[in-house]
């Protein structure tokens, strides 16, 4: 397995840093958060994402897949949502980014029936602008639909070979599913991994990996068991939690504890 983390856990540093840490620590990627905050989201120019996409070249690291923020279950019209995910496709094709993330969101009227149909119509939609740019669209476990049973009922709904899950071992854990579990569900559509750590369901300030409650080592085992070789991405959620420690100084010890996971689980 390869190793990222996201630029969500250093908000708004410049591209060249951020890359200067991934060099520098050992991470063979980095997941852009795709936000007007950060230095890379769809406003760029093309000369912008030319330059952006140079730079990781130059590097030698990966662009793992955009953190957009559509929310694909949403109530409301289709089109401001489709037209979303189609600007974050752009935007990776233009990078060279194999994944986009976007979020379920469903809202509290509806229906959990109502919400898996709007989030599949949107997406089966977004799919096949997606298969002509190359890119893939990745459902995160995430808010209303937080366990990959419940990412499962879209995903079945969509069938389409360029929507596949984005696996949060956070919100899984959180909704009461066991990494076996959860593994089964989403491994037919996986695109990659989220890891992170936190002190409990009632805290969830970002801490170092090892030093919480997730159960990250029992995530990898089946990981390893089953023979997937894809990316484990930390995503530390420091821009959410202004006091929690800087990431730059976390992200060696991460890389020895998930190299450590991996070489046990081997």
């Amino acid at each position: 397995m390869k190793l990222a983390f996201s630029t969500l856990g250093v908000p708004g540093l410049p591209l060249t840093d951020v890359l200067a840490l991934a060099r520098t620590h050992g991470y063979h990627g980095v997941e852009l958060r795709a936000h007007p905050e950060d230095p890379v989201h769809p406003g760029l120019t093309a000369a912008q994402r030319a330059d952006a996409a140079a730079s990781f070249a130059s590097a030698g690291v990966d662009v793992l897949g955009l953190a957009g923020y559509a929310r694909v279950a949403a109530p409301g019209a289709d089109e401001p949502v489709i037209a979303e995910i189609r600007a974050l496709l752009d935007l990776a094709r233009d990078l060279g980014a194999p994944f986009v993330r976007v979020f379920p969101g469903g809202g509290t009227g509806q229906s959990p029936e109502e919400a898996d149909a709007t989030a599949a119509r949107r997406l089966g939609t977004a799919a096949e602008y997606a298969a002509d740019l190359g890119v893939r669209i990745l459902l995160e476990t995430h808010d209303s639909h937080r366990t990959g049973a419940d990412a499962m009922r879209v995903l079945g709904l969509v069938g389409h070979r360029q929507v596949g899950a984005l696996w949060d071992v956070m919100h899984t854990w959180l909704g009461g599913e066991q990494p076996a579990e959860s593994f089964a569900a989403l491994s037919p559509h996986l695109g990659y991994v989220q890891v992170k750590d936190i002190a409990s369901a009632d805290d969830t300030t970002p801490l170092p990996l090892g030093a919480g409650v997730l159960p990250l080592s029992d995530c990898v085992e089946i990981l390893s068991r089953h023979g997937w070789d894809g990316w484990l991405c930390w995503e530390y959620e420091k821009r959410w939690y202004a006091d929690a420690a800087p990431l730059p100084d976390l992200l060696a010890p991460g890389r020895e504890h998930l190299s450590r996971l991996l070489n046990d689980s081997a």
